[in-house]
């Protein structure tokens, strides 16, 4: 069983990395000014592609913040909707959801 000091140590550290690599991706969106049409095509595509990244970046840094307030509340491991244990090998897949397996079906 892995402790919840080691979860939130995991969470924590899942979060700098999405922030960083979200301001990267920023970075990235505001760099390109390219006057060439050719050039603004591909930098178009490649801006969707960051831009798709960058809103999947953002709903995972809004799930690791729920589970850090759950754990703050001692309400993290417990499910949100029928209020069951959710199974260590789900927190070891996805230590931020609030359903057990069977609610998140």
């Amino acid at each position: 069983m892995t402790p919840i000091s080691q979860r939130k140590i995991q969470l924590e550290t899942r979060l700098r990395d999405l922030q960083a690599r979200l301001a990267t991706i920023d970075a990235e969106l505001d760099s390109h000014q390219s006057k060439d049409w050719e050039d603004l095509a591909t930098e178009r595509e490649s801006d969707e592609v960051l831009e798709g990244m960058g809103l999947s970046g953002q709903q995972e840094i809004r799930q690791i913040e729920a589970a850090l307030g759950r754990i703050a509340s001692g309400d993290y491991g417990i499910c949100a909707t029928c209020g069951d244990p959710i199974s260590e090998e789900r927190l070891d897949v996805l230590p931020y959801t609030p359903f057990c397996r069977n609610c998140a079906a």
